[in-house]
């Protein structure tokens, strides 16, 4: 085998390994981002769970407090008759 063939040969071997360390690097690089966004929408929806929880808790205690003023708003106009 001649030396430019040798050469050729090396080059061809080094590129591509280096094309293969490249492409597996890459595919690292876009599970890793996957996952990470995965991980990101479960937090997210656990978020959104815990606000229309908290939401809903709100509602009620609203409705108890709206009850209570409207009790003393009757027993203060049933006081002064």
């Amino acid at each position: 085998m001649s030396r430019s063939s040798k050469v050729v040969l090396g080059l061809s071997v080094v590129l591509t390994a280096a094309t293969v360390a490249g492409v597996h690097v890459k595919q690292r690089q876009d599970r890793q981002r996957l996952h990470d966004g995965v991980i990101r929408d479960i937090e997210r929806q656990n978020r959104k769970k815990e606000n229309i929880r908290l939401l809903g808790e709100q509602i009620i205690l609203t409705e108890q407090l709206e009850a209570e003023r409207e009790k003393m708003l009757l027993a203060k106009g049933s006081q002064k008759t």
